[in-house]
């Protein structure tokens, strides 16, 4: 699939912001002795990248525990999303949600979930609603391989199916559900061969080639937009770090391994292409890469120029005020 040099510029740009942002992300936390998880996507930014380059505020995207990548490929606001998780007033969810909890509904972002598989049946949902008004709107579900066997998310696939809805199902493959290898839970060497059960198509992704990811998920998106149904997109990726940020993977994988993965780093492999076959040059990359530095350091600056929730807000935003609130904020959706 031919890619725009302004689409190439832009992947770029989204892989090295959200590198940037979880890295700072983590510096922060740690410095700041925060509480709250935080979950790390570092090494799986072309996942997000490839398929999010594709979608439009319009379209939906529901997430998981380790959604930075998701929403910072989908438009979220970084400096928001910062003063989130350095649980500021300013954050997208006031300051009051963290990492896990990340969403907003202007660009599409139903929210990051820290319930293993839950992004599934929201998506389909979201596409159920589209296919009931008539738009060309496509919903995408993230998950990982420790939520592919789990009932709701075959239940939820099986309905997609008989219906063909616009939805598609992309599992990152990080190789470990926490610190479980992924051969260790699930007898199949590829998760895409479960589509076959549900008569759609099943596509095995390198998840570390950004090009790639593009490429499948065009195809899958211009489906479920052409009223084709849903595609279930397996993307083989790796995380860098542990489960969660301060988790120590090599407890349950060898180095020799990390290093494996890292030498095809997807940030990495993008710029060596892009400057081989002339896509772009190096000078442009560097100055993305500054670009997105800076981008973080201003985060973090209106993160703490910000103010921490006051206290007349622990109750708010838990239940809906009226049912008339409650019709109205169905009928946003």
């Amino acid at each position: 699939m031919e890619i725009t040099q302004e689409a190439l510029r832009k992947m770029f740009a989204t892989m090295v912001t959200i590198r940037n942002f979880e890295l700072r992300a983590f510096t922060e936390v740690g410095q700041r002795s925060l509480r709250g998880a935080l979950h790390l996507s570092v090494g799986q930014e072309a996942v997000p990248t490839g398929v999010c380059a594709h979608l439009t505020d319009a379209d939906y995207l529901a997430s998981t525990h380790r959604g930075h990548g998701h929403c910072i490929a989908k438009g979220v606001d970084v400096r928001g999303m910062m003063a989130e998780i350095l649980q500021r007033a300013t954050g997208t969810n006031k300051g009051k949600g963290g990492s896990m909890h990340i969403a907003d509904m202007t660009k599409g972002m139903l929210g990051a979930n820290g319930v293993v598989g839950s992004s599934v049946p929201l998506a389909v949902g979201a596409a159920m609603a589209a296919r009931q008004r008539g738009s060309d709107q496509v919903a995408v579900a993230f998950f990982g391989d420790g939520a592919i066997n789990q009932g709701v998310v075959h239940e939820s696939m099986n309905l997609a199916a008989i219906w063909k809805l616009p939805v598609i199902f992309v599992c990152e493959n990080n190789q470990y559900a926490e610190s479980t290898p992924v051969e260790y839970a699930t007898p199949i060497p590829d998760l895409a061969e479960r589509a076959r059960g549900y008569n759609i198509p099943g596509v095995v992704v390198d998840g570390m080639d950004v090009f790639a990811v593009y490429d499948a998920a065009g195809a899958a998106i211009g489906r479920a937009r052409a009223g084709l149904g849903p595609t279930l997109l397996e993307c083989k990726t790796y995380r860098y770090y542990g489960h969660a940020a301060f988790d120590n993977p090599k407890n349950y994988r060898t180095t020799e391994e990390e290093d494996a993965w890292k030498a095809r780093d997807v940030i990495a492999g993008f710029r060596e292409r892009a400057v081989a076959e002339g896509l772009l040059d190096a000078a442009e990359l560097d100055a993305l890469e500054a670009e997105a530095a800076q981008l973080i350091e201003d985060s973090v600056r209106f993160a703490d120029e910000s103010p921490e929730p006051d206290l007349s807000e622990l109750l708010t935003d838990v239940y809906l005020d009226t049912p008339t609130n409650a019709l109205a904020r169905t009928a946003h959706l």
